[in-house]
């Protein structure tokens, strides 16, 4: 089913206009899904701790984590029988988040009035501190602002301009 740019920003179905900033949007877009892959990057995995850290309501902690888990960001692993009670565990997609966050933090940390700088990741192959650094897949090189261009997308067909 198609549907134009404009249809889906009324409706609220960004999954299903034709951009990957929209298409990751649509599976990490909203703040609690955001907070709970903080908590997810830490090390939390049982809803009780999710929920604490959060401090998001039973209702929509279960809805995001459904969801994560219908993504491939999560896996629902049953930790115990009785009650039968599960863990969210990061999947290879959901790992590969991890850079993302960090660098959402470091932006928040360097342009944002951050009340609490306690986000600094520690590498564990040489245990500094460090920040996260964008760098080109080809030659190695930082990218900087002002050192990156798009190529212009094709233009939408004429239906889908509405």
């Amino acid at each position: 089913r198609e549907v134009s740019v404009q249809q889906a920003f009324l409706k609220s179905q960004i999954d299903a206009i034709p951009c990957p900033v929209a298409q990751t949007m649509a599976v990490i877009g909203d703040a609690w899904t955001t907070l709970i892959l903080r908590d997810a990057i830490r090390g939390v995995t049982k809803f009780d701790e999710f929920q604490q850290s959060t401090r998001a309501s039973r209702a929509i902690l279960s809805d995001r984590l459904a969801h994560l888990v219908r993504h491939g960001v999560f896996e629902r692993v049953q930790y115990e029988t009785h009650p039968p009670r599960y863990e969210y565990r990061l999947t290879r997609r959901g790992e590969a988040l991890k850079p993302v966050l960090m660098l959402m933090a470091d932006w928040a940390e360097t342009h944002l009035p951050v009340k609490v700088h306690n986000w600094r990741p520690r590498h564990t192959e040489c245990g500094h501190r460090f920040r996260p650094v964008l760098a080109c897949s080809e030659c190695g090189e930082a990218i900087k602002p002002g050192t990156v261009a798009y190529d212009r997308p094709p233009p939408l067909p004429q239906r889908e301009r509405a």
